[in-house]
């Protein structure tokens, strides 16, 4: 059994589209989603429409929860926030309700996973994943041997193993009977790891692989601008920061 894991999508049809176009090609039987569908992007109905009709698991993310008033948004920089006003002010009531249902946190155990969008501990403080001392102390927060993350939109895979150290995987890792996984599946909608392409994360049998897909970032920038989001928002998507 194959499953693909996506995150931080943030409005961005035109990458969401080639992600699941790549996701349909290798064979994946199932998906499930991090966390952030709106914020930043453009088209926040399409993409809620598209990710409750392809994703198993929808986890909430702070950009979800500040564009329904879960979280303040001085909890965000000046260009996020107006983002997050933009989507109050153009998203539709229906997607309002959807955003409501989306989980904090989610377990698979099937996959003997766990899905947040933050951190196990206190997912809803939207902290960061940034070092091996915090990793160290996340591990302590789920029981599962896979926890998938997004936020930082930057990929990568710790992995603890029996003897306690933890370790950096970037791009794939084998599953070890005896190690335990924290898997940041990078982001969709707006990479941050100086890097353009679109990211997300494949498990399949015991081997975990991030995977980079082009999309057509011009047309998603032509729609920001289209609609008056920050220039920064856009500029940013051509250098993947």
């Amino acid at each position: 059994m194959a499953y693909a894991v996506i995150s931080d999508i943030h409005a961005n049809l035109h990458a969401l589209n080639a992600v699941l176009r790549d996701i349909e090609k290798r064979n994946v039987d199932e998906i499930f989603f991090t966390g952030d569908i709106v914020g930043y992007g453009p088209r926040p109905d399409v993409c809620i429409d598209i990710i409750k009709k392809n994703c198993k698991i929808l986890i909430a993310g702070n950009h979800d929860w500040a564009v329904i008033g879960y979280t303040d948004i001085e909890y965000f920089n000046e260009h996020a926030a107006q983002a997050v006003v933009w989507t109050q002010n153009v998203i539709s009531n229906e997607h309002i309700k959807d955003l409501e249902n989306f989980s904090l946190i989610k377990s698979s155990k099937e996959n003997n996973a766990f899905f947040v969008h933050s951190t196990p501990k206190e997912p809803e403080k939207w902290s960061y994943i940034y070092s091996l001392d915090v990793a160290e102390v996340n591990f302590r927060f789920f029981k599962q041997q896979l926890c998938f993350v997004g936020h930082s939109h930057r990929p990568v895979i710790l992995e603890k193993n029996a003897a306690g150290e933890i370790k950096i995987n970037e791009g794939h890792a084998t599953i070890n009977s005896d190690s335990r996984y924290i898997i940041n599946s990078g982001s969709v909608g707006q990479p941050r790891d100086g890097n353009s392409r679109s990211a997300y994360s494949i498990v399949r049998d015991d081997f975990i692989e991030i995977v980079r897909v082009e999309y057509d970032i011009k047309k998603t920038q032509q729609e920001m601008a289209q609609v008056g989001l920050p220039d920064r928002l856009i500029e940013r998507l051509s250098y993947g920061m």
